[in-house]
């Protein structure tokens, strides 16, 4: 493990030409101090996790001190923001401190997101406040934890600096680590400006770095839309599976690699309702829970436009023409594992849309029923009580019962081994919105960072029996439902 003045440093993405970006040095942050610091995410950059402990650490990750071999930068690009194109957008609060190669040869971006003002900024402060970076920070690394591709997240640096946003907040600074922050809007940029020729260098820059076994291929170009439209598939099947609603879907948030990340007002489904909208700022629900795998589509049709200069539309249209299929095949395998089918196939389709419309109808937790349903006694004479009065129809339940016992009987090995199997699909623990809540207001008031760290450890291991933290799988409080979180969180 390396010191923070031995840390590696690549910085590809710098070597591109200017046009992709606009060096600057971020924004100090005002007497500095250290938030929470996630020792999980700092094997990926060789960083020695003691180093967090160092008296000028808050200052190399706020700003006020540069790491060496750092080349600080504002990316470029564009997006479609709910729907609607916006020609210019670009890293307005947050600077890519440069890229470090790990010892496994891995190469991460090192961003400092709410770093200050960047030319992209639209009139804003450049700066991200406490709230969102503690709901950022939690919930990349329980992505992680729940196997989801995301961005990483290595600290969180605080200031008592104010910031306004729906009221007066103060400021602090998020360390993002990501293969890649090049996104779908990064490309757009250059083609609605009509500057092909730097479609085709970003194109084959990603390609390079990221798909290299597509260097020689004769037909690369193409193979890249389609390896990032099967990513994205795969996510889309994922975020789904889980019950997590991302919130804002524009292309601008949309990893080139199929990542997670641009944490704002996202939220994992409580009740179960597939139109769940956990965005404030989206009445009209373009990116309700229901809509993320079309809105995927959609952007990548963004994103297929873009490189229309380097792809023929009968080859794009035919990598689009792939993205339904993969998106059923991998939500279809996930849903059936988490009922504990190890080889689900479209004939399982109406059995896994059946309980759905069930915990549908009687509002049920969709994390905490799919757990408890681990413990289904397939038995011919088993009633499953437990499960049974979660429900508020007790003869549908018993009429999909019978159904589920029937396609158990296809399956191998016991009950018990049926549920270790699922229990390793199902989380016991995800990021609720309240639990963020408490934690935000545990920092806000008294500067106690206490639940943030119970929180992280926690949702490290979100599979796992944790009998010290039953709590937090027990159903939301009633205040919870009162919660709302818009584009500004």
């Amino acid at each position: 493990m390396r010191k923070l003045d031995q840390l590696n440093f690549a910085n590809t993405f710098a070597r591109l030409p200017d046009t992709f970006y606009s060096r600057l040095q971020p924004t100090p942050l005002p007497n500095p101090y250290l938030v929470s610091f996630n020792a999980n995410a700092a094997p990926l950059i060789d960083l020695d996790s003691t180093e967090a402990s160092r008296a000028d650490f808050a200052e190399h990750f706020s700003g006020s001190r540069q790491l060496p071999g750092a080349e600080p930068l504002a990316m470029l690009y564009a997006g479609h923001q709910f729907g609607q194109f916006v020609p210019q957008l670009g890293d307005g609060r947050a600077i890519l401190l440069g890229e470090i190669r790990n010892r496994a040869g891995e190469l991460w971006d090192v961003q400092l997101k709410g770093a200050g003002i960047t030319p992209y900024s639209r009139q804003g402060d450049g700066r991200a406040v406490l709230r969102s970076s503690i709901r950022e920070y939690l919930c990349s690394e329980a992505m992680h934890g729940l196997g989801i591709p995301t961005s990483r997240a290595l600290c969180i640096v605080g200031s008592d600096e104010e910031v306004y946003r729906e009221r007066i907040e103060t400021a602090a600074v998020l360390t993002r680590l990501a293969p890649t922050h090049v996104r779908f809007g990064s490309f757009e940029v250059f083609y609605y400006r009509g500057q092909h020729e730097h479609l085709a260098t970003l194109a084959d820059y990603v390609i390079d770095r990221h798909f290299p076994h597509l260097i020689d291929d004769a037909d690369k170009h193409r193979q890249f839309l389609n390896e990032v439209t099967l990513r994205t598939a795969r996510l889309m099947a994922q975020w789904q599976a889980v019950g997590f609603s991302h919130g804002v879907m524009n292309t601008d948030n949309m990893s080139i690699l199929g990542l997670t990340f641009d944490y704002g007002p996202f939220g994992f489904m409580e009740a179960y309702d597939p139109g769940y909208i956990c965005n404030h700022s989206d009445p009209q629900g373009r990116y309700a829970f229901d809509q993320q795998p079309q809105i995927g589509l959609w952007n990548l049709t963004c994103l297929a436009q873009a490189l229309s200069p380097l792809i023929s539309q009968d080859k794009a249209e035919a990598v689009l023409d792939g993205y339904a299929p993969a998106f059923y095949e991998h939500y279809t395998r996930l849903m059936g594992a988490k009922l504990g089918l190890s080889n689900a196939t479209q004939e399982d389709i109406p059995l896994i849309a059946a309980l759905l419309k069930m915990m549908q109808a009687s509002q049920l937790d969709y994390t905490r029923l799919l757990r408890s349903l681990g413990n289904f006694n397939s038995a011919p004479d088993a009633n499953n009580s437990g499960l049974r009065d979660q429900f508020v129809d007790r003869a549908a339940f018993d009429g999909w019962a019978s159904s589920y016992r029937a396609r158990l009987l296809h399956e191998t090995g016991t009950d018990s081994a049926r549920k270790m199997r699922m229990d390793a699909v199902n989380p016991k623990y995800i990021l609720r919105n309240y639990l963020a809540q408490t934690a935000i207001e545990k920092a806000e008031k008294d500067r106690d960072f206490s639940e943030v760290d119970r929180l992280l450890r926690l949702l490290g291991k979100p599979f796992d029996e944790q009998a010290e933290m039953e709590r937090y799988a027990a159903a939301p409080p009633e205040w919870a439902r009162q919660i709302e979180v818009s584009c500004s969180s």
